[in-house]
């Protein structure tokens, strides 16, 4: 009892960089976090310093909708994500952290004959590889989502069935940065906030370190985790990526009363929802077409996002919106991640991710931990390498979600 009143920090205050560590991540997001975290735990490795240009989780891992699941197309991501989904049911108890987890399920709806072919074929990968997924009818939807609006003769997009991930569901995503900050701050490794990278040194063809705003630091091995700024950090090393950047947009609605306990997802609509545990409805839609950096919002996304909203929740029709905001997503051509090593020995990068990262940050800190910690590339991350580009062995998630990719 003494200590109810005591502040304690979660994590340690900036320390001063040091000249030298064995492992400096770039990012301190989710995935850089992860990393830093599975090196003290899994590797002991606790000369490990995480650069963030800003607050920890401001970017990706702080912007996203929270959305878990992991009934993705290929062979390829579902086992991956799978991997994912799995740690994150134990991270919690892992990090003695409440991550606020809650596996409601998930629903992709379908709208047409063709969208059932493909949610049936997607069941069936799903269920080869272990992954609880499988098509659904209008009346079970009614039964798992009885506020939406199901049975609808008028409706333009009606409802056909849906693809059910009982395993999805939404996490908090501030929890999860800071669960992991704090796992592993406690390992030993250094969070530095408000630290920019400016350029990134090479030797030989390796990497020999980098340079911040707040001095240079040498280091043989860094990990590029820094989504949507990803292809300029690695350009910095000489690492020329095949990866486009384009914002997302997202908003939530005042707080209501409970309606909505499943995530509802419609590829056709380009619209997902879900209600937070605070009431307030969480929406997302497409991605926007243009490249660019500048998180800024549009008129167009408030639109569309409402009317398709309205569409399977006309009961929201008076609910005020509370704010929205935008985030970056780094597209690669066959819409899958880029991990693992690259041409420069020692640079290893996470990208690509478009808008699946956050729901692949344990499996990825998990991964690229072994990578640094022991230069071997992990099996479960060997498909999404760099160099598949060049291979033409590409693992194309294209239409794996509700965002025009």
């Amino acid at each position: 009892m003494l200590d109810i009143f005591r502040r304690r920090r979660m994590w340690r205050k900036r320390p001063d960089l040091k000249d030298s560590y064995d492992v400096v991540i770039i990012g301190g997001g989710s995935h850089g976090l992860a990393a830093a975290y599975y090196l003290g735990h899994h590797f002991g490795m606790k000369n490990v310093a995480v650069l963030e240009k800003s607050y920890i989780g401001s970017g990706a891992a702080g912007r996203n909708t929270t959305i878990l699941r992991s009934n993705y197309k290929t062979p390829e991501g579902a086992r991956f994500y799978d991997a994912s989904v799995k740690l994150y049911e134990k991270l919690s108890q892992e990090l003695n952290f409440n991550l606020l987890f809650s596996q409601n399920g998930h629903l992709t709806l379908a709208h047409s004959d063709r969208a059932m072919f493909v949610m049936a074929n997607r069941a069936e990968v799903n269920r080869l590889h272990g992954i609880d997924s499988r098509l659904i009818y209008p009346d079970e939807i009614a039964k798992l989502a009885p506020a939406m609006q199901v049975h609808n003769p008028d409706a333009i997009w009606p409802i056909q069935g849906a693809l059910y991930h009982p395993p999805g569901g939404v996490i908090r995503h501030d929890a999860v940065v800071w669960g992991l900050a704090r796992g592993a701050d406690r390992y030993g490794a250094e969070i530095h906030p408000y630290t920019e990278v400016t350029g990134i040194t090479t030797q030989n063809g390796r990497v020999t370190g980098v340079r911040t705003n707040r001095g240079d630091v040498s280091a043989p091995v860094v990990l590029n985790c820094t989504a949507g700024w990803s292809s300029l950090i690695s350009k910095m090393a000489g690492v020329e990526m095949p990866i486009t950047t384009h914002i997302l947009q997202a908003l939530v609605t005042e707080p209501m009363k409970p309606l909505l306990d499943v995530v509802i997802v419609s590829s056709q609509m380009h619209v997902y929802i879900s209600q937070t545990d605070r009431g307030e409805f969480l929406m997302g839609a497409e991605i926007e077409p243009w490249t660019t950096y500048r998180m800024q919002g549009t008129l167009n996304f408030l639109q569309e996002v409402s009317r398709h909203a309205l569409e399977l929740f006309p009961q929201l029709e008076r609910a005020r919106i509370l704010r929205s905001w935008a985030g970056l997503c780094d597209l690669s051509p066959d819409y899958s991640p880029i991990l693992g090593k690259t041409e420069v020995e020692g640079f290893h990068v996470s990208s690509g991710w478009g808008t699946y990262g956050f729901k692949a940050a344990p499996i990825v800190g998990k991964t690229l931990a072994e990578l640094a910690a022991t230069g071997k590339t992990p099996e479960l991350i060997e498909p999404f390498k760099l160099e598949r580009f060049y291979t033409d062995k590409l693992v194309s998630e294209l239409a794996a979600a509700a965002v025009s990719h």
